[in-house]
């Protein structure tokens, strides 16, 4: 992982638009959200409502996840947060079922903001944050479960299974957030709007099973997630009109940056409702 890393810049950059977007924390992720039951709530609301119905619908996706893993049944002691961001996961595993979470990121900047808001959660002791790059992890059987929301789509899919494979206690559970492509056509699409390389889901399992891994759970999350593109449209239209009466500029958010994160995530809500990608949970378990 370089200094000039086009993914580490893509997140540093990022750092402030997140937190204006998504925060103010203390837990605070970057991800789509959940909107179960086709709920489609009107977006001609305030700016405030329209950022706390994002957050909440990341919360509750991950909310979700943890309970589809079984994770409320058997919280897990130590847990592996791949891509942490600035750790909203990681506090949601550490507050919500006691775990002792060591999160991954290749983003230096985010490193101080996680500790801070691990120090606001009071769960500065269960959280630590550390500057790696998941391909480059060596530890053995040091965790009994792993958790990547949507980060995976960053890796040498073969690689993290086998190095995760390496970090996890014997029957211990790996899952993953992610979207997948159905229609190989908007691969160029997605991969430039992301900075990823999304792969399909056959490619997934494949690696898991090369790795010793047996598929537990996969669930079709996409008519659910697929409103949170509408909603964050809707926040990017009050954002261009703050700035249009004269409101300040925060990080990244310039008036031509929000047209055009706006016209994307149009055609991304297309996608999503067509299924020509897919966001899915799925969890794995190690053999043996």
């Amino acid at each position: 992982m370089g200094t000039d890393d086009p993914v580490r810049l893509y997140y540093s950059r990022k750092t402030l638009d997140i937190l204006h977007k998504y925060g103010p924390g203390p837990r605070v992720h970057f991800h789509l959200g959940l909107f179960p039951g086709g709920y489609r709530p009107p977006t001609n609301v305030p700016q405030d409502l329209l950022r706390r119905r994002i957050t909440e619908a990341q919360e509750a996706i991950v909310e979700y996840a943890a309970r589809s893993w079984g994770a409320y049944e058997r919280p897990p002691r130590r847990l592996l947060d791949i891509g942490c961001g600035l750790g909203g996961g990681s506090l949601y595993w550490a507050q919500e079922h006691g775990a002792y979470v060591t999160g991954l990121t290749i983003a230096p900047e985010h490193i101080p903001i996680v500790r801070e808001f691990a120090g606001r959660a009071g769960v500065s002791r269960q959280v630590v944050p550390i500057l790696r790059d998941v391909h480059d992890l060596r530890e053995q059987k040091a965790y009994d479960a792993a958790y990547a929301n949507e980060s995976s789509g960053y890796t040498d899919r073969a690689r993290l299974f086998e190095v995760v494979a390496e970090a996890l206690l014997p029957g211990g559970w790996f899952g993953i957030q992610e979207h997948f492509l159905c229609e190989p056509q908007w691969r160029g699409f997605i991969d430039r709007y992301y900075r990823t390389r999304l792969g399909t889901r056959k490619e997934y399992l494949s690696a898991a099973e090369a790795a010793g891994f047996e598929l537990v759970r996969d669930e079709d999350v996409t008519d659910g997630v697929a409103e949170f593109w509408t909603q964050s449209t809707a926040w990017n239209t009050a954002e261009l009109e703050r700035l249009q009466a004269g409101g300040e500029a925060v990080g990244g958010w310039s008036r031509e940056r929000l047209r055009e994160s706006t016209r994307t995530q149009s055609r991304l809500l297309a996608l999503w409702r067509d299924h020509a990608v897919e966001t899915r949970l799925l969890c794995f378990r190690l053999r043996g």
